[in-house]
């Protein structure tokens, strides 16, 4: 079971410094970062002029596709003949649950046949159900992008519940500030998605 909003706030004061803040995470040192500290203020980046559009992996032309290469067993929640649930990371991170539903076969979201598109809905569907069903999930986000690697997969993050700060698309800059969740709570909750998720079909991993 998730932690409740009380023990994760908890978690997160004993883990901040003297005056109440997390450190800052690595993606504030992403080239993509939006934002500035400028004279005390944030403040947007500058603009930088059009470039050619890199790579992605498992595009052509570009490196390898690290799906077709193979997930980290250990990070597989659930699989069918058709899709893979894993985590995006072998470890915890600062969300309660993070998960990504990958095809099997080196597709794109847009190239899906009629079957795959159908497939997918009622996956999502499913995962947002089962996550938001539990208890400490105030919702789950599900996004996708495209920018890294060529081989679809979608992202579902469950925020915590009753955590004001933590809504909307910011939650995920949450995931990377907040302190992990505990790996035994983690994994509890992963083999409780990936049990009910297996009642319509496919093997739980986790």
């Amino acid at each position: 079971m998730p932690e409740s909003a009380d023990e994760l706030y908890a978690r997160v004061t004993a883990a901040a410094g003297p005056d109440g803040r997390l450190a800052a995470p690595p993606i504030a040192d992403w080239d993509i970062f939006p934002w500035d500290a400028v004279d005390g203020r944030v403040v947007p980046r500058v603009l930088r002029a059009p470039e050619p559009e890199e790579l992605r992996k498992g595009a052509e032309g570009g490196d390898p596709c690290p799906a077709c290469a193979g997930l980290p067993p250990e990070s597989i929640v659930w699989e069918d003949e058709h899709w893979l649930l894993a985590t995006p990371t072998v470890e915890p991170s600062g969300l309660p649950l993070v998960l990504t539903l990958w095809t099997r076969e080196h597709l794109d979201i847009g190239n899906f046949g009629d079957d795959e598109a159908a497939e997918l809905g009622r996956i999502a569907n499913r995962l947002v159900r089962i996550m938001e069903a539990m208890p400490g999930i105030g919702r789950v986000h599900v996004n996708r992008w495209g920018d890294g690697c060529a081989h679809a997969h979608v992202w579902f993050f469950a925020r915590p519940e009753g955590l004001p700060d933590i809504r909307g698309s910011f939650a995920v800059e949450w995931d990377a500030i907040l302190p992990p969740v505990p790996d035994d709570i983690r994994r509890a909750d992963l083999h409780a998605v990936a049990t009910k998720l297996a009642n319509w079909g496919g093997t739980a991993r986790a």
